[in-house]
């Protein structure tokens, strides 16, 4: 859900990048990480966003990155000068995934992380980590059996008689919570809520004892597997998914195990048209957010060569999912464009 290498070499004799005859300020940045081996892990679970090209950790094919973010970063690794290379590894887990570049485990990684201010602290509540430019639009949404499509119209009718199925520590989790009122705006548990754990049954009190945001859950309630709500007016939550991602909810989904799927549009809705009509979006979240790539709080050269270049590849978000959904080869054809303004001045 651990070190992927981004290797920066000059491939011009330019001293810095031109953009349609305009210096490109950043060039600095990018020159002063040229020959870094920099590793980047991305979640092999979120298709179509990022996943491993075989979903079977055993097998080759599930250290090749594929997906919108792949095609991204292929995109970054053509764009001239000092040119990178990703060398790219899968990460199985997903919870604090973001938190990596703080540690010795990768130097950037991505995976469809929304970017939350929250998600930027560790532990300590010290800043550890900071997002690039967000390149991906995120809602949060339902996936139903088709059956139940209209029966889900709305997230008023999750009532307790129904089992939507999360990935824990994901937005989709959080959302969810927050919408059908089992927490607060501040992520804290509705009083009478019962959690079971590997270690058993907790009880929320009402306090922030027991609290779970997109960022952070309370020890206690850490390898939570089942939330039943306390009133009937809410749904009960079944965390699954730690082991093949979203393969694992959409079995749960299409054997009955659960009767929704909380997670944001682009994966349901390719889950949607995957199943051959099984499978249907019955609700979209009002909220938009933006994924990003996550990098240590402290290298800031990078992060400012980055963004920049990812800012050119998406026309600073007005290029996104959709249009790679419908050419996937659009972000090649943008880092086209990038060189031969670099390349004309």
């Amino acid at each position: 859900m651990m070190r992927v290498l981004v290797v920066l070499a000059v491939v011009t004799p330019l001293s810095s990048a031109c953009r349609d005859g305009v210096v490109d300020p950043v060039s600095g940045a990018c020159a002063s990480r040229a020959g870094d081996a920099l590793e980047f892990g991305f979640y092999a679970f979120f298709a179509p966003v990022s996943h491993s090209q075989d979903s079977d950790p055993a097998s080759p094919g599930f250290a090749t990155h594929a997906g919108y973010e792949a095609d991204l970063l292929t995109a970054l690794e053509a764009m001239e000068p000092h040119r990178m290379a990703f060398v790219r590894k899968p990460v199985r887990d997903w919870p604090g995934i973001w938190l990596l570049p703080a540690t010795p485990e990768v130097d950037i990684v991505g995976g469809g992380i929304t970017i939350l201010e929250s998600r930027t602290l560790d532990a300590s509540g010290e800043r550890a980590i900071e997002f690039t430019s967000g390149h991906i639009a995120f809602r949060q949404s339902l996936l139903v059996r088709s059956g139940d499509a209209e029966r889900f119209a709305s997230y008023d009718s999750l009532g307790s008689a129904v089992r939507v199925g999360v990935l824990r520590g994901s937005t989709g989790e959080a959302r969810l919570l927050q919408i059908t009122g089992l927490t607060n705006g501040d992520g804290v548990l509705a009083p009478g809520t019962k959690i079971e754990t590997p270690r058993g049954v907790v009880v929320a009190d009402g306090t922030a004892r027991y609290k779970i945001t997109a960022a952070y859950a309370s020890v206690e309630l850490e390898g939570r597997t089942h939330i039943i709500p306390p009133s009937p007016a809410m749904p009960h939550v079944v965390h699954l998914g730690d082991v093949s991602g979203e393969s694992e909810l959409l079995v749960a989904l299409s054997t009955g195990l659960i009767d929704a799927v909380a997670q944001v549009e682009v994966g349901n809705g390719e889950a949607a048209r995957a199943s051959g009509g099984a499978f249907a979006v019955a609700a979209v979240d009002s909220l938009a957010e933006y994924g990003g790539f996550a990098l240590d709080a402290e290298d800031t050269d990078l992060l400012a060569c980055i963004d920049e270049r990812l800012d050119w590849l998406t026309d600073k978000r007005r290029i996104g999912y959709a249009e790679w959904r419908t050419d996937p080869g659009v972000f090649l054809s943008r880092a086209a464009s990038w060189n031969r303004g670099a390349g004309g001045t």
